[in-house]
């Protein structure tokens, strides 16, 4: 099952990290995301976040993130939270 929380603002391909929008609950490091755009369609864990350089565990609503992502992602792209 999967939640809609955020939606993709930036993407910086030199080190392959996506600024994501929290817009509706919360995300976690080691919880599991599907991000869905008009080309980018993966599934990965959260490894780790940062808000302006700083290390971050949790990120709530109305929150942009720093996440590393393995593929490339754009912006409008969709994140979902996967739950069991």
């Amino acid at each position: 099952m999967e939640k809609e929380i955020g939606v993709v603002t930036h993407y910086f391909t030199h080190i392959k990290v996506g600024v994501v929008e929290i817009t509706k609950n919360s995300l976690k490091v080691g919880d599991s995301i599907h991000i869905k755009g008009a080309t980018s369609d993966f599934t990965q864990k959260v490894a780790s976040m940062q808000i302006e350089q700083e290390k971050i565990e949790e990120a709530k609503k109305g929150k942009s993130i720093g996440l590393k992502v393995k593929e490339h992602v754009r912006e409008h792209d969709k994140v979902f939270k996967v739950t069991e």
